[in-house]
């Protein structure tokens, strides 16, 4: 599911082991893959459209209800149905359901009613630093000089698009550059961060559909709940054919169609060289918010943007056996 990420792309955590000889790959899985891409970054445009006519709970519901139906059906004929969980499934889906679903999707919403969806899709390159730097200081894992080199560059691009281009003059007046959209998309980072980890704990002894549909189900109970008090102040009858053809976009495209290609492409090519595509995802966001919603495209943007993007390059780069 997105994030966002997802947006909007699944976490790393979820992939399958690589083989060790892997065979030829169709050019079909990569086209997949650029499209998957595509479809993240078409989220920002479709988000952007929803939170701006419904509230976030209930748009994020909106999304899951797609998206819940859409993998049970996949469930069903993928793996003959969902398993029973045990307690501690029940606990880690629950977990995952609440941060990459619940809160996730909250944050990034309400930060779409405030932020343009090209400077939005931007932050979402923040994802693998903010994921790497939670492994390092919760689960000490090792982080070498080239990976804190890639986490650098990537903020100090982050810095770049923030600040619009003027790091050093935000420093005087940085409620100016640091909004509430901002604050909220750090806040769905680290959310999916934290999904992201969690689902290490998930994946021992669940398959992915089946954790990821758990996350769902758990997730739309939860924005469900608090959508429920927005319900009657809504008038469902006013909204354009645009709103609710994003809301489906979001759960068939941006949820379910995206995840079943991402881990076709898992399998095929292994988890590193299919995540090297999430990097086209804030480039197609910013493509599409300039085409289809008239969102300029700053100089800033395109600079930060390509430097946020070098340093995931080099903060997920595989090292040769040595810690460097």
């Amino acid at each position: 599911m997105t994030t966002p990420a997802s947006p909007a792309s699944m976490p790393a955590a979820f992939a399958a082991p690589r083989p060790a000889c892997a065979p030829l790959v169709a050019p079909l899985v990569y086209i997949k893959l650029v499209f998957v891409a595509l479809f993240w970054g078409g989220t920002f445009i479709a988000g952007r459209i929803v939170a701006q006519a419904l509230p976030a709970l209930t748009a994020a519901s909106g999304r899951f209800a797609v998206a819940v139906a859409l993998l049970l059906v996949l469930a069903w004929k993928v793996e003959g149905g969902l398993p029973r969980l045990s307690r501690t499934q029940m606990l880690t889906t629950a977990a995952l359901g609440f941060t990459g679903i619940f809160l996730y999707n909250l944050c990034f919403l309400a930060a779409l009613a405030r932020m343009p969806a090209g400077r939005t899709a931007l932050f979402v390159a923040l994802n693998p630093i903010v994921t790497a730097l939670a492994s390092a200081l919760l689960l000490r894992e090792r982080l070498g000089r080239v990976k804190w080199l890639g986490i650098a560059i990537a903020f100090a691009g982050t810095a770049v698009i923030i600040t619009r281009g003027d790091p050093l003059g935000a420093l005087h007046d940085i409620g100016k550059s640091l909004g509430a959209g901002e604050l909220l998309m750090f806040c769905a980072i680290s959310c999916w961060a934290a999904y992201t980890l969690i689902g290490r704990a998930a994946l021992r002894g669940l398959t992915p559909i089946a954790a990821t549909t758990y996350a769902g189900l758990w997730g739309l109970a939860f924005l469900a709940s608090g959508a429920a008090f927005e319900f009657p102040s809504i008038h469902f009858a006013a909204l354009t054919w645009r709103v609710w053809a994003s809301i489906a976009y979001l759960g068939v495209f941006g949820t379910v169609l995206g995840f079943v290609w991402y881990y076709e492409g898992v399998k095929a090519i292994g988890p590193s060289r299919t995540a090297v595509f999430n990097n086209l995802v804030p480039v197609f966001g910013i493509a599409l918010a300039a085409l289809l919603l008239d969102e300029p495209v700053l100089a800033s943007m395109l600079v930060g943007g390509a430097l946020a993007i070098a340093g995931v390059f080099l903060t997920n780069r595989q090292s040769s056996g040595v810690n460097k």
